[in-house]
């Protein structure tokens, strides 16, 4: 009896190595998608550090120990007078200028607080508000008690003429203005006036609202801040001292001073 020779059985589909070989690409073409968007340039970083390096004058001086394959045209060619200035020291005439527009602006600072206190005592004003020279500027300071009630924020008959008059004085100075309100340490806490900060905030608000409507004033000149209690004039142990702190104060302001980032002390 023949043996039947027994049929080798054929799988259908890929090969089985095949599945493990196309596991190995996939990963290895991820792999490279990754590599590829972790290489992407920043074009803003990029621009900005081109723009950087638009003068080639560190690059002429100290020359690359790496020759390049493809050098620039431009390599031997002189160096540009204006390539060169952005490293060149400011010369003694623009010091010079720039000492004597600080010395002009202090200057006219000076004459304005003379002409701030000549202005307040023509009109009486010199015992509800006191005028000094800082370095900000020219500082009005006006006491709680002329403009608001106690805890309140709302501005009261008896102090609008004061603030119409210092309105019709900013009216006449191009400076810009800034409007600081000041709490003692004394804590507050009611519906409208949780904390100090608040109170503070509202008052120099109401001042500054107050001044640009009625002398209509443009308002892009002006600023409104809140500091709380956290900048007395006075210590906060008596009633008088208590009546120091609760101030408004109307900054007018030194072009040259940087109030921005400046935290101020002085009354």
């Amino acid at each position: 009896m023949k043996l039947r020779k027994r049929s080798e059985r054929v799988e259908k589909g890929a090969p089985k190595w095949m599945v493990t070989f196309s596991d190995m690409m996939t990963l290895i073409l991820v792999f490279f998608i990754l590599l590829f968007s972790m290489s992407q340039i920043d074009l803003v970083k990029f621009k900005a550090v081109a723009e950087s390096f638009k003068s080639r004058a560190i690059f002429d001086f100290y020359p690359s120990v790496v020759e390049f394959e493809n050098p620039s045209e431009e390599k031997n060619q002189p160096l540009e007078q204006k390539d060169k200035s952005d490293f060149e020291s400011p010369d003694s005439n623009s010091i010079q200028q720039a000492q004597q527009g600080s010395t002009d602006n202090d200057e006219s600072l000076d004459q304005l607080v003379q002409e701030v206190q000549t202005f307040l005592e023509e009109n009486k004003l010199q015992n509800v508000i006191s005028a000094n020279r800082t370095e900000r500027g020219v500082v009005l300071s006006l006491q709680e008690q002329v403009l608001f009630e106690s805890a309140q924020a709302e501005i009261i008959q008896e102090g609008k003429p004061f603030l119409n008059k210092v309105g019709t004085l900013l009216k006449n100075i191009p400076n810009h203005v800034k409007v600081e309100g000041h709490t003692d340490n004394r804590p507050i806490s009611t519906f409208r006036y949780p904390s100090n900060w608040e109170l503070s905030s509202a008052r120099a608000s109401s001042v500054l609202r107050f001044l640009t409507t009625s002398q209509n004033l443009d308002g892009s000149r002006f600023a409104a801040v809140g500091y709380g209690d956290t900048r007395p004039i006075a210590p906060n142990d008596s009633e008088s001292n208590w009546k120091k702190n609760r101030r408004v104060e109307i900054v007018i302001l030194n072009p040259n001073y940087d109030n921005s980032s400046k935290p101020s002390t002085e009354s």
